[in-house]
C-alpha cells in the first residue's frame, strides 16, 4: 500500500541534525540540460525550476538534514556531450541528476548514471524507450510518454480530418520521429492513413521545397513531431507560400520562442502538454515566488521542479542516498508535489498522465 509523504520528515530530520551540533556536509545533485543551443530556452525553464525546489527544500531543513547545493551539466541537446555531462557527474559522485531535457540525450546518459548509482529524473524526456529499456532500475519521469501523446495526437487528427490529407513530419530525433509515429499509429488505429511522412534535419533552416510538396499534395493538416526552432520556421514558411493547413505539435513546442519565431503565422497552432501545472492550487505560492522574481514559469519549470522535489521526498523516506534505496521509496510511495500527488509504477513512469491541447494565440498559448 503506498504511502503519502511530504516535507515533514525534511524538518524532523534537520532539527535531529542540528541537536548534534553540527550539519554535514552539502549534498551535490546534477542538472542536466540544454543550457546553450538552439533549446537552451527549454534549459532554463529546468535550471529555474531545479534553483528554486533546491531553495525552498533548503528552507525546509534540506535531505538527511543536509544543505543541496547545484551542479549544471550543460549538454546542449547532443548525446555525446549528455554522455560526457553524465560522466562528469558520475566523477563527483552525484547521487540524483535531473535531466535531461532531449530523449536523444537521455537515454543514452541514463546507461551511465545506471551504472554508477545515480537516480535520474527528467521532466521531458518522453521516449518510451528511455523507461522501457532501462536496465538499472534508476530512471524516473514525472512527464507523460510519447505514445500516451501520441494517442491523443493521433485520435484528434482521424476525428477532425477525417477524409483529409494530413502530412506528418519528424525531425528525425528520438523524440520528434518517436512522436510522429506514435501519432501515425494511433491515427491509423482509428481509420486515417497519412497522405505524406517526411523527415527534416534539426538545425536546417530552409523548408521551401517540403512546403512546395505539401502544397502541391494539398494538404489539410500538418503533424509536426519535433521542437520549437524546426516548428516555428515550418509553420512561418508555409504561411508565407499561402499554405493554409492546420498546423498540430506536442510538448517541444512549449516555449514562447515558438512565437518569436513564428510572429502572427503562429496564431492558431495547435499542440499536446500536460494540464497547465500554474494553474493547479498545489502550484499558486511557488508560481507567486517566481513570479516576484519577474520569470513566468511556465512549460517545464514546475515538472522540474516536481522532480527534485520527489527525490527529496525519497531520500529522506529511505534515508539513505544510494540508488536502490532511493528508487524503492520512489515506486512504493505517493509524493505531494508542486504539479499535484505523483506515483510511479515498475518502470518509473507515471501511474496518471494526462495530455490536454492548448492553442497559441497572440503569443500566449491556453488550453482548449
Amino acid at each position: 500500500m503506498m504511502k503519502k509523504f511530504g516535507l515533514n520528515v525534511a524538518a524532523a530530520a534537520f532539527a535531529a541534525t542540528l541537536a548534534t551540533g553540527a550539519l554535514a556536509q552539502d549534498i551535490t545533485i546534477g542538472v542536466a540540460g540544454p543550457f546553450t543551443g538552439p533549446n537552451a530556452s527549454f534549459g532554463e525553464q529546468l535550471k529555474k525550476g531545479a534553483e528554486m525546489a533546491v531553495k525552498n527544500i533548503n528552507a525546509a531543513g534540506g535531505v538527511l538534514g543536509r544543505q543541496v547545493k547545484i551542479e549544471f551539466g550543460d549538454d546542449a541537446s547532443d548525446p555525446k556531450q549528455g554522455v560526457a555531462v553524465a560522466n562528469q557527474f558520475a566523477t563527483k559522485k552525484v547521487p540524483f541528476v535531473l535531466g535531461h531535457f532531449n530523449s536523444s540525450v537521455s537515454i543514452p546518459a541514463s546507461d551511465v548514471y545506471g551504472e554508477e548509482g545515480i537516480i535520474q529524473i527528467t521532466p521531458a524526456s518522453t521516449n518510451p524507450a528511455l523507461t522501457d529499456k532501462a536496465k538499472f532500475g534508476n530512471v524516473f519521469r514525472v512527464c507523460g510518454r510519447d505514445d500516451q501523446q501520441g494517442t491523443v495526437a493521433g485520435q484528434y487528427l482521424s476525428k477532425n480530418f477525417a477524409g483529409k490529407k494530413v502530412a506528418v513530419i519528424h525531425d528525425k530525433t528520438s523524440y520528434g520521429k518517436g512522436l510522429a509515429d506514435e501519432t501515425v499509429k494511433a491515427m491509423n488505429a482509428a481509420g486515417l492513413k497519412e497522405a505524406m511522412y517526411e523527415g527534416v534535419t534539426t538545425g536546417d533552416k530552409d523548408f521551401s521545397a517540403l512546403v512546395s510538396k505539401m502544397k502541391s499534395a494539398g494538404i489539410d493538416a500538418i503533424y509536426f513531431g519535433g521542437l520549437h526552432n524546426e516548428a516555428g520556421l515550418l509553420v512561418r514558411q508555409s504561411r508565407d507560400q499561402g499554405l493554409k493547413a492546420a498546423f498540430l505539435s506536442g510538448d517541444g513546442i512549449v516555449s514562447k520562442e515558438f512565437w518569436s519565431i513564428t510572429g502572427a503565422a503562429g496564431e492558431g497552432v495547435l499542440m499536446t502538454f500536460d494540464p497547465d501545472p500554474r494553474k493547479f492550487p498545489t502550484a499558486a505560492k511557488v508560481v507567486e515566488q517566481f513570479k516576484a522574481t519577474g520569470y513566468d514559469p511556465e512549460g517545464y519549470t514546475l515538472l522540474s521542479y516536481s522532480g527534485v522535489e520527489v527525490w527529496a521526498q525519497a531520500a529522506n523516506l529511505a534515508k539513505s542516498l544510494k540508488k536502490d534505496d532511493v528508487a524503492k521509496a520512489m515506486k512504493g510511495n505517493k509524493f505531494q508535489t508542486v504539479i499535484g500527488e505523483l506515483a510511479f509504477d515498475a518502470k518509473g513512469d507515471l501511474t496518471v498522465s494526462k495530455y490536454v491541447w492548448y492553442v497559441w494565440k497572440n503569443g500566449e498559448y491556453s488550453e482548449m
